[in-house]
């Protein structure tokens, strides 16, 4: 696998927060919302954790989304180059 570039971790990161911000806004503990959604947790705890090198696929994040109820759109609608400056 080849080095990601500073804007793509910058990009994998944000995906991580958002997973995780959406899963908090949701009211559920990391345990309860993998039990709720028949996932394991430690599926869960990857796609939140930062520090995981591959980052999630748009599959993963498409079912996150059927998960939660919103769209592909609605997840993205934040601004990737916010916290850049």
């Amino acid at each position: 696998m080849s080095k990601l570039e500073n804007d793509d971790i910058a990009l994998k990161n944000k995906i991580a927060d958002r997973i995780k911000f959406l899963r908090i806004k949701t009211g559920l503990s990391p345990s309860d919302f993998a039990k709720k959604h028949d996932i394991d947790r430690q599926i869960l705890s990857r796609w939140e954790n930062k520090s995981n090198k591959r980052g999630v696929t748009i599959y993963t994040i498409n079912k996150f989304c059927k998960m939660i109820g919103i769209t592909l759109k609605d997840f993205f609608d934040f601004d990737i180059k916010k916290d850049k400056d």
